[in-house]
């Protein structure tokens, strides 16, 4: 019998002859507007942002949903609130828990205000409350102002989730930076929650290592939506004046924890992890380790790779691997409802 490896993985999912036309199309599509600009660090963040409101830059113009609602949680920090959007289930029946949703936009660019459709997903497949936490922004509020915002929110979500929305916090999702927010979130969450079980976490083509060192970045030349030099001012707008060997400190870089560490010390666990990324992903790296890591740790780590698909693509509507990666979050999300610590209903 042949040596087996003690890792397993499906390559054909790494594979160009796997690659769709569709996924094709989508990303020459993303290249020719990425070229045509304009970019946010050209015309300043706040600039960037107004047009994206207005639909002139190369991401889609926000959606805007009748029964998305705008609300407040408490901040840390003496007379502010963090601002939040929230969509419940349509059909009007209890929730079945509460979902925190980091978005992304490296930490520069996006809005918990740009999330309505897939709180809207979340909250009428999964019967949920989707909660969209709306952190603050770099340049104006660099690290860890972010940091602070979102576990500020998963403290308060879990504290008073069961008297707000009728259910406790059961999952964090996050996109691309918000992926990042999510993981620093949840080890802070480690520490001082130790005892609230969550039911998973949701993490599409995270940001795990912002020093930007690992191949698939590094190699990274078209703006397939992001690059290397795209990746490289977002991080040093959000983390100005911090050096590169400090930007791999685990209050930064997810990918740095000491996990087995961390669990002993707090005796926690890790919530089990649906970790999604395309293979045109400069990303890919990030999301490949991270969920090793995970998995050594002894967390569940499910690992879906959707060939072509580049970062971002969960945002391009009727994209087929897009579908295909919401029904799969979907499924993940059911599975932990349905498991022996979710309400089985």
């Amino acid at each position: 019998m042949p040596l087996s490896s003690d890792l397993s993985l499906n390559v054909s999912k790494f594979r160009s002859e796997n690659i769709s036309e569709a996924a094709k199309s989508a990303n020459h599509l993303q290249e020719e507007r990425a070229a045509k600009g304009p970019r946010w660090y050209e015309v300043g963040a706040a600039e960037y942002r107004e047009m994206r409101e207005q639909g002139q830059t190369s991401l889609p113009a926000p959606e805007y949903l009748p029964d998305a609602t705008d609300g407040a949680i408490p901040s840390r920090d003496h007379g502010r609130t963090i601002p939040i959007r929230v969509y419940k289930p349509d059909n009007g029946r209890p929730s079945r828990g509460v979902l925190l949703h980091v978005h992304g936009g490296g930490f520069i660019i996006g809005s918990h205000r740009h999330s309505d459709r897939i709180l809207q997903v979340y909250a009428n497949e999964c019967q949920l409350t989707a909660i969209s936490v709306g952190y603050r922004l770099a340049p104006e509020h660099p690290h860890p102002a972010a940091v602070h915002d979102c576990i500020d929110a998963a403290s308060h979500l879990a504290e008073h989730g069961r008297e707000l929305y009728g259910a406790p916090l059961q999952f964090i999702a996050g996109e691309s930076a918000g992926g990042c927010l999510a993981l620093l979130c949840v080890f802070d969450f480690l520490r001082s929650h130790p005892s609230h079980h969550l039911l998973g976490l949701v993490l599409f083509y995270g940001y795990f290592d912002l020093a930007l060192g690992l191949p698939s970045v590094t190699t990274s030349t078209k703006c397939l939506m992001t690059n290397r030099v795209a990746l490289q001012r977002y991080c040093d707008a959000y983390l100005p004046g911090i050096p590169e060997s400090e930007r791999r400190d685990a209050s930064i870089s997810p990918l740095y924890q000491d996990l087995p560490a961390l669990l002993a010390q707090y005796r926690a666990v890790l919530p089990p992890a649906l970790f999604v990324c395309g293979s045109e992903d400069p990303l890919l790296d990030d999301t490949l380790l991270m969920s090793i890591k995970w998995n050594t740790a002894g967390g569940e780590a499910v690992v879906k790779v959707y060939p072509g698909a580049a970062h971002g693509f969960l945002i391009i509507s009727g994209l087929p691997v897009a579908d295909e990666a919401k029904s799969d979050a979907l499924r993940f999300i059911w599975e932990k409802l349905q498991g022996p610590h979710g309400d089985g209903l």
